[in-house]
């Protein structure tokens, strides 16, 4: 255990890269325009950038565990650190949008493991009484870092070119470098661990991890472009998927040295319950953080820069809540009181959004309903995390830690992939529900009709022209309102997930008493 001043600069080092890390999962969706025009890509090939980074993400934060018993848990954290400072540099270099899909993907490869491998550190700098804060200054990044992605992308894009949402990471990732190399250290059983020689590692499990978890998180990303089963390609990867998945599972199970231990899901029943509110959390998350921007943006015209100031609120009371929530939970308050609270909070976030939504809706009207959704988030990342590792040690905490961390990316890409993919069928289905309440023999339609003809004559319009605007607008106007019901009903989608989890919540068993949560073996 560290103590003093040297453990402060741990914590802000760590956290530090946890934050690079899980800005870059968010920062270049505002500059995705930007990067179509700048490097002559089209939609399909832009979207590359996040799904590239993504996929390198997943696959990599399960294997942490053992990477870092392989190499040692400094020489993996500061390699990864130095990769992905190295491919942010390459990344705002890049010249096309293919030589940019690949150094994404090796900034993925980087930030995979600085997320899971930041969480063990911070449990190894603190005593087992403090836990519970670590896991909150740890908890602070991955829920504050999705959300103030946005905004520092926005904000960059406004003022300054796209490769700067790369080279901002520069700095920060070579004072991270620096306070890794002076100040983290090994603990005695990592020193101690032994290495596997290269023909004992689980190769086998490693190309089957790649294969299956790469192959779904493709499937996620792309299959609302690709108009999911109707195409040949993601008809494919799902097959991979499928066999990539079920002989993972096979081998982890079976393996005497497994790349990454499934079987501690069945030593714990509230590893397998956290790992699915895991998945929820991490769907709510980037699936609120994902629609809010587009809603704002393509319907209200909000800039990216005011979309981002509008989540920073909350973000910041997520920060300054989880300090609370972890000295709450070290003081004896049980996660199962915490957990449906903060599910509730959530699914009222989500009703009361979809009662916001309006053509009129300004600033003001989303600032409470995102300052609940802070405070929601803020009452189930840190009681899911740490009731999913009671009680667990050594090597089978480490490997919790790892395996969560990879559902809820999956959930978060999962949420993306199903909000975008429900916006584009619900938005056809209440379009016919919207044309259906129109004729152009009802009474109101002809004078709103014949009302902005006159209006269209007035500008200097002939009555051909005019009439012909007219039925234009009158399609604007039905989509438009078609746009506000759709993603009202998306947020109410969202929340209800939420609520649908609470009964999960008595499966959780209670620690017997005495027993702590011990991290203290985690990779």
């Amino acid at each position: 255990m560290e103590t003093g001043f040297t453990k402060w600069i741990i914590v802000i080092t760590v956290v530090m890269c946890c934050l690079l890390e899980l800005i870059d999962t968010s920062i270049v969706n505002v500059a995705l325009p930007k990067m179509m025009g700048t490097l002559s890509a089209t939609q399909q090939e832009v979207s590359w950038v996040i799904a590239s980074y993504a996929i390198a993400n997943v696959i990599v934060i399960p294997m942490t565990g053992f990477l870092a018993e392989q190499f040692g848990r400094k020489n993996y954290y500061l390699f990864s650190v130095i990769l992905f400072t190295l491919a942010s540099m390459a990344c705002g270099q890049s010249t096309n949008i293919w030589e940019l899909v690949f150094f994404r993907f090796v900034q993925g490869v980087g930030g995979g493991a600085l997320m899971a491998t930041s969480q063990a550190i911070l449990i190894d700098t603190f005593p087992p009484e403090q836990l519970p804060l670590g896991q909150a200054l740890f908890g602070m990044g991955v829920i504050i870092g999705p959300t103030i992605g946005p905004t520092l992308g926005g904000y960059i894009v406004d003022n300054a070119s796209w490769p700067w949402i790369f080279y901002v990471n520069v700095p920060v990732g070579i004072l991270a470098t620096i306070c890794t190399a002076a100040f983290i250290r090994d603990p005695e059983r990592i020193k101690n661990a032994v290495r596997r020689p290269i023909g004992q590692i689980d190769w086998l499990g490693i190309g089957l991890l790649i294969m299956g978890v790469g192959s779904l998180q493709y499937v996620l990303e792309q299959g609302e472009s690709e108009d999911w089963f109707e195409s040949p390609l993601i008809l494919v990867f799902t097959l991979l998927t499928v066999i990539g998945m079920v002989g993972f599972v096979w081998r982890e199970l079976t393996a005497k040295q497994p790349v990454v231990d499934l079987r501690v899901l069945g030593k714990s029943r509230n590893l397998s319950v956290g790992a699915f509110l895991s998945f929820i959390l991490g769907f709510g998350l980037f699936a609120s953080v994902f629609v809010f921007p587009i809603f704002c943006q393509r319907i209200l015209g909000f800039t990216a820069a005011q979309t981002g100031y509008l989540l920073l609120p909350g973000a910041l009371l997520t920060g300054f809540m989880m300090p609370i929530v972890g000295k709450m939970i070290q003081g004896g308050v049980s996660q199962k009181v915490m957990l449906p609270v903060g599910f509730v909070v959530f699914f009222v976030f989500s009703y009361w959004m979809s009662t916001q939504i309006s053509p009129t809706a300004g600033e003001s009207d989303f600032f409470w309903p995102l300052m609940l959704r802070g405070f929601g988030l803020a009452l189930l990342f840190l009681p899911i995390t740490t009731m999913s590792l009671a009680g667990l040690s050594g090597k089978d905490a480490g490997q919790a830690a790892g395996l969560t961390g990879m559902i809820r990316q999956l959930g978060g890409s999962f949420g993306v992939a199903l909000v975008g993919t429900y916006i584009e069928r619900s938005m056809a289905q209440n379009r016919i529900g919207q044309v259906s309440h129109i004729s152009l023999y009802d009474p109101e339609t002809q004078q709103r009709v014949q009302g902005l003809v006159a209006s269209f004559m007035a500008k200097g319009a002939d009555v051909v022209q005019a009439q012909r605007q007219a039925y234009a607008a009158l399609e604007g106007m039905v989509m438009k309102q078609t746009a506000l019901v759709t993603y009202a009903q998306t947020f109410l989608m969202i929340g209800s997930f939420f609520l649908l989890c609470i009964p999960l919540i008595l499966l959780i068993k209670r620690p017997k008493p005495g027993v702590k949560v011990d991290l203290n073996a985690a990779h």
